[in-house]
C-alpha cells in the first residue's frame, strides 16, 4: 500500500527528545516500512526514517533558535502532501484539523488521528462540518468527549518490543516523566514521594507556555536530593529511568487522550500509579500492570505496595496489547476500509 504519513513539524520523526504524536508517528511509519508497505513520511527535515522523507524545513521548530514561523510552514507542508495526493492510496494526517478544508475536496482517502484533548469549545462545531471525513481516537475515553464526530477506529499507541528492555528488580525511587504543566500535577508527584519516604525523579520538559507554572509552583519543590529534576531525557536515557524506578506516579488531572509514558513504564516492567481520569482505565489493568487511584492517600499506600508487584507481569501484559506491531495492524485496517470507501461506518 502507498501511504502517506503527515507529522507536526514541531518535533523531528523521531523527537530528539520529548514529543509524543512525533514518536508515535515514527514507530508506525518504521513498523509499516518493515511491513512491506510503501511510505513517504512528510516532516521536519531532520527526521531520521527508512521511508521517503518529504520535508519543507529543515529543522525541528521547538528547536529552531531562527523562531520560524509555525502557521505559515504547515500550509506549505499540506501545499507539499496535496500536490503529490494522486500518488498515494490514503494520507494519514496528525495535524488535528489543518488538514480538513484540503482533504474534502481531494479524491485521495484521507484520515486524522486526533492526539490531544477534545473537550474544548469550537471543536463539536468542527466535527460537525467536516462530518463526511473519518477520524481515529487513540482511546475510546477520547472519542467520548465528540461523540458525534465522525470516528472510525480507535487504535491505541504501540511501541517496538525491542526499544525498551525490562527489569525484574524494583528500583528505588519514584518517576515522574513527561511534561511540566498544571493537568499533569508534579505537585502532587511530589506529595506522593514525601508522604511515602520514597525519593522523586523528575524528567520532564518545560514549555514556555508552563514556564510560569514550572518557576511558580514546581521548582520551589525541588530540593536536588530527595526531590531532584533532571530534564528531558532521550530514548536511552529513558529506558534506564524508568527501569530505575520503583513505580511511575501519573497523577494527572485532566481528561488524558492516551498517556505514552504508562506504556514506555510497563516495557520496563514498571508498574504505574495513576490517578483515575481519561484513558487511565483503558490502559492499566488495575492490580496487574499498577493501580488507579482517586487520592493521595491511595497513592501513598500503592508506593508503599510496589514492591511487591511482579514486574513480569507489567512487561508481558505490554507485549500483549501495546505493542507497536499491534498499532500498524489496527491502521492498516482502517486503510484498507478508507481504500474500500467505507468511512461512513462508525467502528
Amino acid at each position: 500500500m502507498r501511504i502517506a504519513q503527515v507529522a507536526p513539524l514541531w518535533e523531528s520523526v523521531p523527537p530528539k527528545l520529548y514529543g509524543g504524536t512525533e514518536r508515535i508517528v515514527s514507530y508506525l511509519t518504521e513498523e509499516l516500512v518493515r511491513q512491506g508497505h510503501h511510505v513517504t513520511l512528510f516532516a521536519s527535515g531532520d527526521s531520521v526514517t527508512r521511508a521517503r522523507l518529504v520535508s519543507v524545513w529543515d529543522r525541528a521548530l521547538r528547536l529552531d533558535e531562527r523562531a520560524p514561523e509555525p502557521q505559515s510552514l504547515h500550509v506549505l507542508q499540506l501545499e507539499e502532501v496535496f500536490k503529490r495526493a494522486p500518488a498515494f492510496d490514503v494520507l494519514h494526517f496528525h495535524l488535528d484539523a489543518m488538514s480538513m478544508p484540503l482533504a474534502r475536496r481531494h479524491h485521495t482517502p484521507c484520515v486524522t488521528t486526533l492526539h490531544g484533548r477534545l473537550d474544548i469549545p469550537g471543536l463539536a462545531e468542527l466535527f460537525r462540518e467536516y462530518d463526511e471525513l473519518p477520524l481515529v481516537s487513540i482511546s475510546r475515553s477520547q472519542r467520548n468527549q465528540q461523540p458525534d464526530a465522525n470516528w472510525i477506529a480507535t487504535v491505541h499507541h504501540g511501541i517496538p518490543t525491542e526499544m525498551l528492555a525490562p527489569s525484574d528488580r524494583p528500583g528505588e525511587y519514584l518517576a515522574f516523566l513527561g511534561r511540566i504543566s498544571p493537568e499533569k500535577r508534579p505537585d502532587r508527584a511530589v506529595e506522593i514521594a514525601r508522604a511515602s519516604g520514597v525519593p522523586l525523579r523528575i524528567a520532564a520538559k518545560v514549555d514556555a507556555a508552563d514556564r510560569k507554572y514550572y518557576d511558580q509552583h514546581v521548582a520551589p519543590l525541588i530540593d536536588g536530593s530527595f526531590i531532584r529534576y533532571v530534564g528531558e531525557v532521550d530514548e536511552r536515557e529513558k529506558g534506564d529511568f524508568l527501569r530505575g524506578a520503583l513505580a511511575l506516579l501519573f497523577p494527572i488531572d485532566w481528561p488524558e487522550p492516551f498517556g505514552l509514558s504508562m506504556i514506555e513504564a510497563m516495557a520496563c516492567g514498571t508498574p504505574v500509579i495513576a490517578f483515575r481520569g481519561g484513558s487511565v482505565a483503558e490502559v492499566i489493568d488495575d492490580g496487574v500492570t499498577g493501580a488507579i487511584v482517586t487520592s493521595i492517600e491511595e497513592a501513598v499506600s500503592c508506593v508503599h505496595q510496589a514492591r511487591h508487584w511482579d514486574r513480569r507481569q507489567c512487561r508481558a501484559t505490554f507485549d500483549r496489547r501495546f505493542s507497536v506491531t499491534r498499532m500498524a495492524d489496527d491502521y492498516t485496517r482502517v486503510y484498507e476500509r478508507l481504500r474500500r470507501q467505507e468511512w461512513r461506518q462508525s467502528s
